[in-house]
C-alpha cells in the first residue's frame, strides 16, 4: 500500500527579518543584512546577535502572552499565522484528530536566566511561581495546544540544530501512521540570551566579528555563526484531505530521515558519513535518486568545520551540481528553529521558481571548488525536488526531501 501524500497548507514564520512568512521571503531574495545585530551584555563586545524585534498584541493577541517566554511567544505567533493560511479553524476541528510536534533546542532560557539571577540576588521568595510553565522545553506545543483547541499528540522534541526539521518530519509520519489528520509542525528557539551567548562563545563556535555580514556560509574567511532566534510552522495534512477543502499546497513533504553520527558531543563526523546517510535515507523514503534533486537547501552555519565536510558531501552526493543556498548568512543560526524556517523557505523556492542569494558570501571557499553556491543575487531556476540539511550537536542529522 502506498504511503499518502503529505501537502503542507500553511506557513508562518516570525525572525528577525521579518514577522511572516511573505516578509521574510522577501528580505531573503533581496540577501540584505537586517538592522537587528544588537550587541549581547555580558559577553564579548564583539559578539552580536540577531534578534527579533519587540512585537505585542497585533502578533498575538490574547491575555496573558507578553510575559510568556519567547520561545513560547514564537511559536504561538508562527502557529496562529500557519492555520490561518491553511484556512483552517480550531472552533470548528475535530481536536483529538489534530498534533502538534514542536522541535526546541534549548526551552526557556530567558525565564531560568532571570529567575537564577533574582534567586541568586534576592533568594528564594523573588523567584516567580511561572518560572516552570515558561520555561518547561514542552509548553510552547502545551500552549499551541490550549490556544487551538488540540487535544490529540502532543509532541516536543529536541535534537539540538535539528530540532525544527524533525518536527516537520515526525509531523509526517503521524499523518502517514493514521494517528492525525492534521498536524502543526513548529521549530521554536530563543537563545539571545548572556548565558548561552557566552557558552557559545567560550566553544569558539561564534564568528569573531561584529559585522552586519560576519555570517559567511561556505567562505574562505567565515569564522562561526551569528547567533539568532525565532519560529516557523507548518500545517501538514494529507493531499486527498486538503483538496477536498479546497485548501492550496504549498508544497509536499516527500521524505524524511534522522542519523546520528556517533562521533564526538559537538564536532560534525569529518567526513559526514552521518549526514551521508540522512541524506540517502530520505532520497529513499522519497523513491528518488539523488539526480532527481535540483536544489539544497544546506545547514550552512558559518563555520569552518560544519560548511567544509557539508560542502563536501553536497559535491560527493550530487555531483550534477543542484543549486545550493544558505539562509544563515542573512538569518544567523535560530538553533532548534532554523531547520523549520529553512523547510518553509525551501518550499517558497519550489513555489516560486526562485532560489535566494547565500547572503554575505563573496566566493565559495576553493577547498569546496565545485559547489554551486547562489551567490550575488536569486536565480530563476525552477526547481522541482529540493532537500533540507539540518544538523546539530549531539551528532544529529535531519533531512528534508521537499517537492511541489
Amino acid at each position: 500500500m502506498n504511503a499518502p501524500a503529505i501537502v503542507v497548507t500553511g506557513t508562518g514564520m516570525i525572525t528577525p527579518v521579518g514577522t511572516s512568512t511573505d516578509a521574510v521571503w522577501e528580505a531573503i531574495r533581496r540577501g540584505e543584512s537586517p538592522a537587528g545585530a544588537v550587541p549581547t551584555p555580558g559577553v564579548s563586545g564583539a559578539l552580536r546577535c540577531r534578534t527579533v524585534a519587540p512585537f505585542g498584541l497585533d502578533l498575538l493577541p490574547g491575555r496573558g502572552n507578553a510575559n510568556l517566554d519567547p520561545f513560547i511567544r514564537f511559536a504561538l505567533v508562527a502557529a496562529d499565522q500557519a492555520i490561518s493560511e491553511a484556512g483552517l479553524d480550531p472552533a470548528t476541528w475535530e481536536g483529538g484528530r489534530v498534533g502538534i510536534v514542536v522541535g526546541c533546542g534549548l526551552g526557556g532560557s530567558a525565564t531560568l536566566s532571570t529567575a537564577h539571577s533574582r534567586l541568586a540576588e534576592r533568594g528564594p521568595d523573588a523567584v516567580s511561581p511561572y518560572v516552570h510553565p515558561r520555561s518547561l522545553i514542552n509548553m510552547a506545543a502545551g500552549m499551541i495546544a490550549i490556544r487551538h483547541h488540540v487535544t490529540g499528540p502532543s509532541h516536543t522534541v529536541v535534537a539540538a540544530c535539528a530540532s525544527g526539521a524533525v518536527a516537520v518530519g515526525v509531523g509526517r509520519d503521524l499523518i502517514r501512521s493514521g494517528a492525525c489528520d492534521i498536524v502543526i509542525a513548529v521549530g521554536t528557539d530563543a537563545g539571545v540570551v548572556p548565558v548561552i551567548a557566552a557558552g557559545f562563545a567560550a566553544m569558539g563556535a561564534l564568528a569573531d566579528s561584529a559585522a552586519d555580514d560576519a555570517s559567511r556560509p561556505f567562505a574562505a574567511d567565515r569564522s562561526g555563526f551569528v547567533l539568532s532566534e525565532g519560529a516557523a510552522a507548518l500545517v501538514l495534512e494529507r493531499e486527498d484531505s486538503a483538496r477536498a477543502r479546497a485548501a492550496t499546497s504549498k508544497g509536499r513533504v516527500l521524505g524524511y530521515a534522522f542519523t546520528t553520527d556517533a562521533h564526538h558531543p559537538v564536532a560534525p563526523h569529518p567526513d559526514a558519513v552521518g549526514a551521508e546517510a540522512a541524506v540517502r535515507a530520505a532520497l529513499t523514503d522519497a523513491s528518488l535518486s539523488p539526480s532527481a534533486v535540483d536544489h539544497v537547501n544546506a545547514h550552512g552555519t558559518s563555520t569552518p568545520y560544519n560548511d567544509r565536510s557539508e560542502g563536501k558531501l553536497i559535491k560527493r552526493i550530487f555531483p550534477h551540481r543542484p543549486s545550493v543556498t544558505a539562509n544563515k548568512g542573512l538569518l544567523g543560526h535560530s538553533l532548534g528553529a532554523a531547520g523549520a524556517i529553512e523547510a518553509v523557505l525551501t518550499l517558497r523556492s519550489l513555489a516560486t521558481g526562485i532560489v535566494p542569494p547565500t547572503a554575505h558570501t563573496p566566493a565559495v571557499d576553493p577547498e569546496l571548488a565545485g559547489l554551486d553556491l547562489v551567490l550575488d543575487k536569486e536565480r530563476h531556476q525552477n526547481p522541482t525536488v529540493a532537500v533540507s540539511h539540518s544538523f546539530g550537536f549531539g551528532g544529529s542529522n535531519c533531512v528534508l526531501v521537499m517537492g511541489k
